[in-house]
């Protein structure tokens, strides 16, 4: 990368950083339904500024902190843990890329997608995102990372929990509103916190 494009990508974390402010400053609160937070991660794994990745990352979990993430953003959010050697942590967020899109790690790794017969209530849950998805454990800064994820999504902890979300979306695809369905629903929300707790 010449210095030019670095540049030109600092300018472009500066510019979504300086816009985020000014609405915050306008509004009194962060109102970004163009989804720019989600754009930065993308331009520090090209600087491969994962220090400032995981800067940004922290800002990002403390200053939305309902946020569920779009697919991708979480999948470049594992790709900075696991870069700033915390693989633990990166672990969760894989599983939380895996939670919100499950085409987007068979992709990432050249594997042939599982079509699991689950509710899919959005396009960021099917496999038609996967036509936005840039990475590829075919790209040489990536290898340690893929070699990485591969290990893990063949665990058994990644198995055991991936089966327990897959099991709860079949039931949640017929489910209708009531409270069977509201229990299915927290215990799905209550998988990443049971993991980290694990």
């Amino acid at each position: 990368m010449t210095p030019k494009q670095i540049e030109r990508l600092k300018k472009k974390i500066a510019s979504v950083k300086r816009t985020l402010s000014a609405e915050k400053r306008k509004i009194g609160c962060y109102d970004d339904s163009r989804g720019l937070r989600y754009i930065p991660t993308k331009y520090y794994i090209q600087l491969a500024d994962y220090n400032g990745g995981l800067t940004y990352t922290k800002w990002f979990d403390k200053t939305f902190p309902d946020d569920s993430g779009f697919p991708i953003f979480l999948f470049e959010w594992a790709i900075i843990l696991f870069k700033t050697g915390k693989t633990g942590e990166a672990e969760k967020k894989a599983l939380q890329t895996f939670f919100s899109n499950t085409y987007l790690i068979d992709k990432f790794l050249d594997k042939e997608f599982l079509y699991l017969d689950k509710s899919e209530n959005s396009n960021w849950e099917t496999d038609y995102l996967t036509k936005e998805f840039e990475y590829s454990k075919y790209q040489p800064e990536l290898h340690d990372f893929a070699d990485w994820l591969s290990l893990f999504v063949t665990s058994e902890r990644f198995y055991k929990i991936a089966n327990e979300f897959v099991a709860i979306e079949q039931r949640l695809k017929s489910e209708p509103v009531g409270r069977s369905r509201t229990l299915l629903v927290n215990k799905l929300y209550s998988l990443l916190e049971n993991y980290s707790k694990g």
